[in-house]
């Protein structure tokens, strides 16, 4: 059980991590959408492998 809320607080906290990352390049006046959504793709891929990483049944 301590493993399990060590891993959801851990996984929690880089996903708000990356979010807020990706969303500080939209912020830029010079910066376009077309030019972030690269960022965004990527930044969607590496949050959905990592909680299959973290989640993902183990056998």
């Amino acid at each position: 059980m301590k493993d399990k809320i060590t891993t959801i607080i851990g996984v929690a906290l880089c996903t708000f991590f990356l979010i807020g990352l990706a969303t500080t390049l939209t912020r830029s006046m010079m910066i376009g959408f077309k030019d972030v959504l690269p960022v965004y793709i990527l930044m969607g891929i590496v949050i959905a492998m990592m909680f299959y990483e973290a989640f993902g049944d183990k056998k």
